[in-house]
């Protein structure tokens, strides 16, 4: 115990990587009279939060969520189930969901079925494994539940302090900054929350932006972690009350979504996409940033801490414009369009069902076929006539009549 001791304070908590030039880890020990300092092993206390977090989100989902859904008038798509085929699903189950069009000739030859029949299964399959709307609520609703509480209790801890106004206060007596408990208990909740999102990640519906999710949530754990141990928790806290300001719009008006609240949805959208433009585009890299970046040099000298730190936050930023982007083409859609067709993060299985969703379908015979074009082009022949009847009775109208 005393070697793998010996060896995590060579390594890991080498004090250049974490501490200012001139300042060693003896300059900041625990002292009573001056309150809680931040300690690495203050952190252990995550990992029952994880699963205290995951079991609660289980009962809330079930007790709660579901039966909310049902209030909001969530409803579920009606879908086709995909009859009973071996060797289509063997092939859908360890080969490709989408096969090719050579697959699908392949697949037709191999079950006596048509191409068409052989499309219409995989797709009415696919279909059989998309997330139901109330799944995505129930997700959706936890999260609203989180950020609800983490941004409430983020700013009335933070409304009453010297750097929630200053920023420049984040850096005054650093590192000897005691932690107040408020504070602890506030970081402990965040980076266990986005812990189990990132242990729920393979559970969760799979948006578009999977793997930019991932990149976040690796991003926000490793972020709020170092910041802990290296007592940057007075801007830590800035940096996690900026995100949850708009995350919980969003989550709201993605519940609001799925129950068909259209006009109220449009509504939350609009606000949703200023505060975040506001928050993410403005606030946090002029301000936040910027204190980490700009305003610390005033007090101490760049050190790898300096470094790491800034990096993460700059990846954050990285995924707000990313997300900005997919905002920008929402809105251009919610203005030349007139409503929001889809999330531009919605689920990947969903988009896939949306660009083929069709009724059922049947293999029509070139009579049934042709009659259907015959009565079409009828149809349009009949259409003519009665235009050029109109048009020729509008110029008669108009000629002077004769005496």
């Amino acid at each position: 115990m005393n070697r793998m001791t010996a060896i995590l304070d060579k390594w890991l908590w080498r004090e250049e990587f974490w501490l200012p030039p001139g300042v060693t880890w003896k300059d900041i020990e625990v002292k009573e009279h001056e309150g809680h300092y931040p300690l690495p092993r203050d952190l252990f206390y995550t990992l029952p939060m994880v699963v205290a977090f995951i079991a609660l989100r289980y009962v809330f989902e079930r007790i709660i969520a579901v039966p909310l859904s049902r209030v909001l008038g969530v409803r579920e798509r009606v879908l086709i189930r995909a009859p009973p085929v071996p060797k289509l699903e063997a092939f859908y189950k360890h080969n490709n969901p989408q096969p090719s069009q050579g697959e699908v000739v392949s697949l037709s030859k191999q079950c006596g079925l048509s191409q068409r029949k052989i499309q219409a299964w995989f797709r009415h399959r696919r279909n059989q494994d998309r997330p139901s709307n109330t799944k995505k609520f129930c997700e959706a609703a936890w999260r609203f539940l989180f950020y609800f509480v983490a941004f409430t209790t983020g700013l009335s801890s933070l409304i009453n302090t010297p750097w929630f106004w200053n920023h420049r206060e984040c850096w005054t007596d650093y590192p000897k900054q005691p932690v107040a408990q408020l504070h602890y208990w506030y970081y402990i909740m965040e980076l266990s929350f986005y812990m189990s999102l990132l242990l729920c990640v393979s559970v969760d519906v799979k948006r578009k932006d999977f793997k930019e999710q991932v990149i976040h949530h690796i991003a926000a754990i490793t972020l709020i972690g170092f910041s802990y141990c290296a007592n940057y928790v007075r801007v830590g806290t800035l940096v996690m009350l900026v995100h949850d300001s708009s995350d919980i719009i969003l989550e709201f008006a993605k519940m609001l979504h799925y129950g068909d609240w259209t006009k109220t949805c449009d509504i939350l959208f609009v606000v949703f996409t200023l505060v975040f433009l506001i928050t993410r585009l403005v606030v946090f890299p002029g301000s936040v940033v910027y204190t980490t970046l700009v305003v610390f040099l005033d007090f101490f000298p760049p050190f790898f801490g300096y470094y790491f730190f800034n990096a993460l936050l700059l990846v954050l930023q990285g995924l707000h414009i990313f997300w900005a982007y997919l905002i920008l083409r929402m809105v251009y859609k919610f203005v030349f369009m007139g409503k929001l067709e889809r999330d531009e993060r919605s689920d990947v299985e969903s988009e896939i069902d949306d660009e083929e969703e069709e009724g059922p379908e049947e293999d029509c015979s070139w009579e049934q076929r042709k009659g259907a074009i015959n009565s079409k082009l009828a149809s349009l022949a009949n259409n003519c006539v009665l235009n050029n009847l109109t048009n020729q009775r509008s110029i008669n109208s108009r000629l002077p009549k004769a005496r």
